[in-house]
């Protein structure tokens, strides 16, 4: 993938795979240049495997309550696999060797909020190749202006839509233009755009089926749109990108050191049974991305999965196919808000229910 323009990255972080060498073997095996973390990673890392206890039951008797030990816990994570991912980040120049970490998720409607608690989770981690995860909501885009222009690198988490990804690009290059205002370099500021990618078919695809249930003229095109729009969306929002950041306002911020903000595709695991278990892999691979796929999804593309740069296929069938959902009903603005108001509360509810594991396990000490 790596020679087809594409930096593959891993969606996955637990504590033995960085102590058992297993995040190196993948790093040299298979060329892994960079990985992502989310609250839903850590809850389950944490709640389902005995590798943080002795850490838990430490940081308790220190007198630590739940947000502060799983505040430890994942800065340890993240800087660890940084550490390892560090050899990468310095031979591509900056370009990859990233680990994200993301704000409270409680967060993601507090512009001031977010803007503090990335702030504070950049200093604390001190490495150059993280990134601060910053939901793609309306009160997440002046926070995204801000950290970049504070040299704050950013990955812009829950992004489902295409005019919200115009905004986020927006974002990222008035925060670029801020700090160069200020006379601050502008080099080593990173940032990807997370288009979250298979959650689109999955809630489309239900719509869909109603509409073939009902028999017709209108049941071909559903049965022709069923299972293609998430990808369909992504190669729109590829060649968004390409127009953003080709564009004249851009190139003058590139002769100044400025990198262009990739897109990157996250839950790209197959959620469908139906589907191949690395449709979201293959059909997205192309120049100047990134793809982050859970670690059964790259166990599946590494033993089966057919490497070619299919981006940009079906350009023009893909912006048809938006059309098409229209004439069917289906808003894909409102698909795209739902789903965004539905990852908020995706990553809310396992936040809370690993503070609620911490909190029941530093009481017991």
């Amino acid at each position: 993938m790596e020679k087809l323009g594409q930096s593959l990255w891993l969606d996955y972080i637990r504590r033995d795979l960085l102590t058992n060498g297993e995040l190196r073997r993948l790093i040299e095996g298979d060329g892994l240049r960079g990985m992502t973390s989310n609250p839903a990673i850590f809850e389950k890392a944490i709640v389902e495997s005995r590798d943080y206890d002795a850490e838990i039951h430490s940081l308790a008797l220190e007198g630590k309550d739940a947000p502060a030990i799983y505040d430890a816990l994942s800065r340890r994570d993240v800087q660890m696999a940084a550490d390892e991912f560090r050899t990468v980040y310095d031979t591509t120049d900056g370009r990859d060797g990233y680990v994200s970490l993301e704000v409270n998720p409680h967060l993601a409607h507090d512009t001031n909020g977010t803007i503090e608690e990335a702030r504070r989770l950049w200093a604390a981690l001190d490495r150059p190749n993280v990134f601060i995860k910053v939901p793609a909501t309306i009160e997440g885009l002046p926070a995204i202006k801000q950290l970049i222009s504070e040299g704050i690198s950013v990955n812009v988490t829950l992004l489902f839509g295409l005019p919200r990804y115009r905004q986020v690009a927006e974002s990222y290059i008035a925060g670029i233009e801020a700090r160069l205002a200020r006379g601050k370099g502008v080099k080593q500021v990173a940032s990807v755009a997370s288009f979250f990618v298979s959650r689109i078919d999955t809630l489309v695809d239900p719509l869909l089926d109603k509409i073939i249930a009902q028999g017709g003229d209108t049941a071909n095109l559903a049965w022709q749109a069923l299972g293609q729009m998430a990808i369909a969306s992504a190669r729109m929002a590829y060649q968004i990108y390409k127009e953003i950041f080709n564009g004249e306002r851009f190139r003058k911020l590139a002769d100044k050191g400025a990198r262009t903000q990739r897109v990157l595709w996250a839950s790209t695991g197959t959620k469908n049974v139906n589907y191949s278990d690395v449709k979201y892999v293959e059909a997205l691979i192309g120049p100047d991305t990134v793809n982050t796929i859970p670690l059964e999804t790259l166990n599946a593309f590494r033993d089966h999965g057919v490497p070619k740069a299919r981006l940009e296929h079906d350009v023009g069938k893909a912006a048809d196919m938006a059309e098409r959902l229209a004439d069917m009903g289906i808003s894909i603005d409102a698909v795209t808000q739902q789903l965004e108001d539905e990852g908020v509360e995706k990553f809310n509810k396992p936040y809370d229910k690993l503070l609620e594991a911490l909190t029941k396990t530093s009481q017991s000490v």
